[in-house]
């Protein structure tokens, strides 16, 4: 019989161990050791792993694979993911929210002093309710997906095992950043109780995304505060959520450095860092083709913060999508543009109206070739750049091989520290290739130095 509670409880350590060793031995057939309940302890006060390693003797990994463990029995005992995110809140509303007694239906564990109900209440039930909601309206429909199960995998891992909560996509316009998350959206959008979808280049108002998500996701029994950051934690803490900001670009300021806020928007900035600092149970995508401080980790194993620099595609069978196919040139075609999907898409449209579908006839041409519309891409995206910026492109187009930072610094009239900004705002918007070795020495991409040759500008 359903066992419900109606009092909210604070719960003690003593508790909590119980609770879990219940939990675990009616999984995994034996109670906790003295080592887990150490783990469990530690999680419970929101140490991490090095912190309890450091404290107890252990080495930092061992206390990873045993707390792993411990959430693999309770989520499997639990029938939902259990994470160290998510650790804390899922005990506590194991209790509070009358959840004991229903799990699997043979689970019974009493917190002194409560008298259970022998039934469940339609009231209850409601409650128990996950609520769903969805926001992909501006999502866009995946047509044609290729070349690009590592970085799904990748996402995937840290999505969905890892439970990281600040995920950034990076790369060039174009080269596939939203395609990629999409398609992890449809293959996962069960998992999560909220999916919202946002672009900044058509709703950049952090309290208006906000309030939409309030208002339409039936979510009017989460925690009302004023402060629209504040809330929007809130959300990610009590529900399983996804979201997704696409074009994150659009909040930074053109002609400055890359990753500085345009001042309306730096309440961007303190939500980016909170999603960081604050643990929840949710994970935030942001999409852009520069990156900021904030999105910046070391992507090490324990980082909540995570970043995926796209680069080109390799496959050939890409151009199968755009109506070429067969031609044993395909892969020359394919590193001539560095595998950029959507260059790629204006030389396949090229050589179909212009070549008759003849990929020999158009690498015959024997230059690398821009179409117009690949220029006005990269047009638009150059002019985002800073005066700094600008001086340094132009001088490393110049040169037909990768140069060494002395030889880029003749003829620049930068001092070393606006040199080193400006190398690593374009680094941070994907626009240089930094080649490590003996000396560190400085490059363009193929396209991009024909680009700026055929234009003269930026």
């Amino acid at each position: 019989m359903a066992v419900t509670y109606t009092t909210s409880v604070c719960m003690t350590i003593t508790e909590v161990l119980q609770l879990v060793d219940r939990l675990v031995e009616k999984q995994a057939g034996k109670h906790l050791n003295d080592l887990e309940k150490t783990v469990v302890k530690g999680l419970w006060e929101g140490k991490t792993y090095s912190q309890i390693a450091d404290e107890h003797g252990y080495d930092t990994n061992y206390i990873g694979d045993t707390s792993r463990w411990l959430f693999k029995q309770l989520s499997e005992e639990l029938d939902e993911k259990v994470t160290r995110a998510n650790f804390c809140w899922t005990i506590e509303r194991v209790i509070n929210s009358q959840f004991v007694g229903l799990v699997n239906s043979h689970i019974t564990w009493c917190h002194p002093n409560i008298q259970p109900s022998s039934t469940s209440t339609p009231e209850t039930e409601e409650i128990n309710k996950k609520t769903e909601y969805r926001d992909l309206a501006i999502a866009p429909s995946i047509a044609y997906f290729c070349d690009r199960t590592t970085e799904l995998q990748t996402l995937s891992h840290w999505v969905l095992e890892e439970n990281t909560r600040l995920i950034s996509v990076l790369g060039l316009p174009g080269i596939g950043k939203t395609t990629l998350v999409k398609k992890f959206v449809d293959l996962n959008l069960q998992k999560f109780d909220v999916v919202v979808w946002k672009s900044l280049k058509f709703s950049r108002s952090l309290d208006s995304i906000i309030t939409d998500i309030c208002a339409n996701g039936n979510l009017d029994n989460l925690i009302i505060t004023d402060n629209a950051i504040s809330q929007l934690i809130n959300i990610l803490s009590q529900q399983r959520c996804l979201l997704i900001l696409d074009d994150v670009q659009e909040l930074f300021t053109p002609g400055q450095l890359a990753g500085e806020y345009k001042s309306e928007y730096e309440d961007y900035k303190t939500l980016f860092s909170s999603l960081r600092e604050i643990t929840h149970q949710s994970c935030a995508i942001l999409l852009s083709q520069e990156q900021s401080q904030e999105m910046f980790s070391f992507n090490d194993n324990l980082s909540p913060v995570k970043y995926l620099e796209l680069k080109g595609l390799t496959d050939p069978n890409f151009f199968t999508s755009l109506g070429l196919s067969g031609d044993r040139n395909l892969s020359s075609l394919m590193t001539a543009y560095e595998g950029h999907p959507a260059y790629l898409k204006d030389i396949a449209s090229l050589i179909s109206h212009v070549f008759g579908g003849k990929v020999s006839e158009f690498l015959a041409e024997d230059c690398l070739i821009i179409p117009v519309d690949t220029q006005l891409q990269i047009k638009e995206f150059f002019q985002r750049l800073s005066p700094i910026e600008e001086q340094i492109m132009l001088k490393l187009s110049q040169w037909d091989k990768p140069i060494s930072k002395e030889e880029l610094k003749q003829g620049l009239d930068l001092s070393p520290i606006a040199l080193i900004n400006g190398l690593q705002s374009l680094k941070r918007r994907y626009l240089i290739n930094i080649i490590a070795g003996e000396k560190v020495l400085l490059d363009l991409s193929n396209v991009i130095r024909a680009y700026l040759r055929i234009t003269g500008e930026k």
